[in-house]
Parts: C-alpha cells; structure tokens; sequence
C-alpha cells in the first residue's frame, strides 16, 4: 500500500479541483498516488464551492432579495460549479437502482445519456429539498444560511473521500470510479471525517451554542445515509461508479441540510 505520507498533495489539489469543480485548474496527473491525494483533498473543494455558493445567497439578501430567492441561488451555485454532473449522477444511479434489473443492465442503463423516471423524480424531490431547507435557513439568518450551503458542499465532498476507502471496489474497469476506487487508506478516510465534522462545529460556534452540536450531527448523519446508500449500490452494481459517486455527493448534501434546518 502507498504511503500516505508520500501523497503529491500539489497534485492531489489539483486532481481534486480539476475533477470535481469547473475551476481552471488543470490535472497534471492522473495516477493512484495523484487520485489518493485528491480524493483526501475533496472536501476542500467542497470548502471552496460551497463559499461561493453562500456568497450567492448572502449578496442576494443584501440586494434585498428574500431567503427563498438566497436558497435557490446557494442550490445553483454548487450544480454550475461541477457541471451538473453530480446531480447528473445522481438521476443515473436512481435509474439503475430503480431498474430492478441485474448489475450488468442496471449499468448500461446508467451509461446512456438520458434520464429516466426514477431519476426525474429524484432530482425533483432532492432539488426541491435543497431548496426549501436552505431557505428556511436564510430566513432564521443569514448567518445561519451561508453555514448551511458551507458545511452541504463540504459535508458532499468528503462523502467521497469515504467512497473511495480500500476495500469499495469499482463496478467498471474504467472511467473516475475506478479511478479512484479503493485509494484512500481507511485510517485517512477517517482522520479526514473527523476533522470535517469538527471544523462544521467550529463554524457553528460561530453562530450559536446549538449549532456547535447540529453542524457536527449534520455531518455524521450525511456520512451515515451516505454509507447506506453506497453499501446498497455495492450489492446491486458490485462495485462504485462515477455516477454512484455524484449520488452519494448529492445525498449527503441533501441530508445535511435538511438536518441543519431542523429545530429552526
């Protein structure tokens, strides 16, 4: 096994920026050291895209808008920042789950180019979800708000430092899944949910006593579903994709936010 300690972490920012973000940064390797090293960085792009996503909704607020217009805004940024193709993900994955069908049709259906029913449906519901929990968020504070879209976008990434631990194998012999299936150590994987979970807390400090507890449950519950849901697509596809990895991206924000809006 690699060490850890040997990881390019210039390359690993890179790899991480590169492949989970639209920002111009170019990946100058791609390779198991340089993936292990990205997928370990991946929360800091969560870090990174869910700033701009609060700094949307916050501007918004100043321009007098109101907090549902702030939560709509905070949505988009984090879909226009990866291209969609977390959410992308995430109807393709609904799809092949919901197909009912062996592994090796369930992810043919994934591969094609359209969406459909189950993943439509998803999307709806997930989007709709987002929303309306990032809007009560705003509209207790905006404080409060710009927290929530930081810790869902950091809370997503560092899902997928988790999928890709040793021991999650790839459903498909190519593309990002098996690019970085099975590259981080279990011990990073850990240390790095760890430090999340206790820097949400941090920021909830910030804004309340109470929040200091709800940020860091908010991480863990996001992790939690998150596992159950990539523990669920290993029985049915044997194995991670790309697509699984923008699922699990996109539960783990939604379940985050939806457990910061609660007791609002």
């Amino acid at each position: 096994m690699p060490d850890p300690s040997k990881t390019p972490w210039p390359d690993g920012l890179r790899f991480a920026f590169g492949t989970l973000t639209v920002l111009p940064v170019k990946v100058t390797r791609w390779d198991r050291d340089a993936a292990r090293g990205g997928m370990l960085c991946a929360p800091l792009a969560g870090l990174v895209v869910g700033g701009c996503a609060a700094l949307a909704g916050v501007v918004l607020l100043a321009l007098g808008a109101d907090a549902l217009l702030a939560a709509v805004a905070s949505a988009a940024v984090p879909a226009v920042l990866t291209r969609g193709l977390h959410l992308d993900g995430l109807a393709d994955t609904a799809d092949g789950l919901g197909s009912g069908k062996p592994a090796e049709d369930a992810l043919r259906i994934m591969k094609q180019s359209d969406i459909g029913p189950f993943g439509v449906i998803t999307l709806v519901l997930v989007l709709l979800a987002q929303v309306a929990a990032l809007a009560q968020a705003y509209g207790d504070s905006w404080a409060r708000g710009a927290l929530a879209a930081v810790v869902s976008a950091t809370a997503a990434r560092l899902a997928l430092t988790l999928a890709a631990r040793a021991g999650v194998p790839a459903a498909r012999p190519e593309g990002l899944g098996a690019a970085v299936a099975g590259v981080v150590p279990v011990r990073a994987a850990a240390v790095a949910a760890v430090v999340v979970a206790g820097a949400a807390a941090a920021g909830g400090a910030l804004v309340g006593t109470y929040d200091v507890v709800r940020t860091a449950v908010a991480v863990v519950a996001a992790l939690a579903v998150a596992e159950l849901l990539l523990r669920h697509c290993m029985r049915r596809f044997g194995g991670v994709t790309g697509d699984v990895f923008g699922g699990l991206a996109e539960t783990a924000a939604t379940v985050s936010l939806l457990v910061l809006s609660l007791g609002q």
